[in-house]
């Protein structure tokens, strides 16, 4: 017989809801299981292959034997490659004692949180937002305080805003640029603005997700907070990764710089709980960093096309309004005048949860609820996906848009 499961959870986790784009995705496999064509514009990870630099020096790695544990904060050859990659892309100064390499940008955020957050800090979340970080900051037992960025700023957080939400008890400050969902990017003069806020309140940690940095269109020019307000940089944590640009999610490497003594926090949080990174990831993400730029310029190439299309493909269907995004491969939709319309079942369209559901079970295609990322009325479209699988998508949303009465 077995024995009942009566063991109690932590209350920490009481506070941590369920993934959304995960709900979505297992929603969608249900449905392909069950023979339904489904088109997953869902998933926030690159449709191209990983640099063939990066995929043989890991096999080399293999060959090689090195598959054993590595220092806690990454290899020094990484370390220090990292480093430079601060200084030629972003003219950060930082030595290899700055740089901690973790298993996954994720990881590093909550290295971060863990090792400065304390029960009742605060941490201001511009919404829309990556969905980990409210639920990372109340694991770290954290209070998310989020702001509500609109549309018409471009989805992005003024120095006003900013400086409105501070308290006493404000810790630290989320940035992500280019932004998942929005795919908007901070210029310099908004990181400028946002600087001289911070410069204000000395007890201030500025932490800037800058996962999709390389990945900018029509020209722009990324900037990131430290290297646009240089006095802050012992203030700020710059988080960044081989994921998105290099299309190396599942090999599962992250990076931060930050000041040593922050570092070595991090680094003994991670000791605790995951160790090292693995090794042979490690190796690949070197040769990522060290190698040719040409794969990485034919994939943004290639996303800035399809933002371009399918931006243009969106604002014709009637009810919905997309702006054009500076990066990354999200577009984010406003569909509020979708809202209150019915569809040919029945089904009152209340909220943006009820629209992908519908689109889900209508049209066939995954998509996610702005309400996921803490801002109502809007969704987003990966767009890391071939262009007839576009294609195909968009139409199944224009004709079931076209049936809402």
């Amino acid at each position: 017989m077995t024995i009942p499961f009566n063991i109690s959870l932590s209350k920490r986790l009481s506070k941590v809801k369920p993934s959304a784009t995960l709900a979505i995705t297992a929603k969608a496999a249900e449905l392909r299981a069950a023979g339904k064509n489904i088109i997953s514009l869902s998933v926030g990870e690159p449709d191209f292959e990983t640099p063939k630099a990066a995929r043989d020096a890991g096999i080399k790695a293999i060959e090689d034997g090195f598959t054993r544990y590595t220092a806690v904060p990454g290899i020094p050859e990484l370390r220090q490659e990292i480093a430079a990659k601060f200084k030629r892309d972003n003219d950060l100064d930082y030595t290899p004692e700055n740089i901690l390499v973790s298993t996954g940008g994720k990881q590093c955020i909550y290295n971060l949180l863990m090792a400065i957050i304390d029960a009742g800090d605060e941490v201001i979340i511009p919404a829309p937002y990556w969905v980990s970080y409210p639920d990372m900051v109340l694991l770290a037992e954290g209070e998310p305080v989020i702001v509500e960025c609109l549309a018409d700023a471009d989805f992005k957080l003024t120095a006003a805003q900013l400086e409105a939400a501070i308290t006493p008890k404000t810790k630290m400050l989320f940035l992500n640029s280019p932004s998942n969902p929005t795919g908007m990017a901070y210029s310099a003069d908004d990181l400028k603005a946002l600087g001289a806020v911070v410069r204000k309140h000395p007890n201030i940690v500025v932490a800037t997700d800058d996962m999709y940095e390389k990945i900018m269109f029509d020209g722009k020019q990324f900037a990131t907070f430290a290297q646009v307000n240089p006095d802050l940089i012992n203030r700020t944590v710059t988080l960044n990764g081989v994921s998105k640009a290099y299309c190396m999610t599942g090999w599962r490497i992250g990076f931060c710089a930050a000041p040593v003594d922050l570092i070595k926090a991090m680094s003994k949080i991670q000791g605790q709980s995951t160790s090292n990174p693995s090794s042979i990831a490690q190796i690949a993400a070197l040769a990522a960093l060290q190698g040719p730029t040409n794969e990485l310029d034919e994939m943004v190439r290639t996303y800035e096309t399809r933002r371009t299309w399918l931006v243009n493909a969106l604002n014709a269907i009637d009810g919905m309004d997309c702006i054009t995004p500076d990066g990354a491969f999200y577009v984010f939709p406003t569909i509020t005048d979708w809202l209150g319309k019915t569809t040919p079942e029945g089904l009152t369209l209340t909220d943006d949860v009820v629209v992908c559901e519908w689109l889900l079970e209508a049209a066939g295609v995954a998509l996610v609820p702005g309400t996921a990322f803490g801002s109502h009325g809007q969704i987003r479209f990966s767009y890391a996906v071939s262009q007839d699988t576009l294609e195909d998508a968009v139409n199944r949303v224009a004709e079931a848009a076209a049936t809402l009465s």
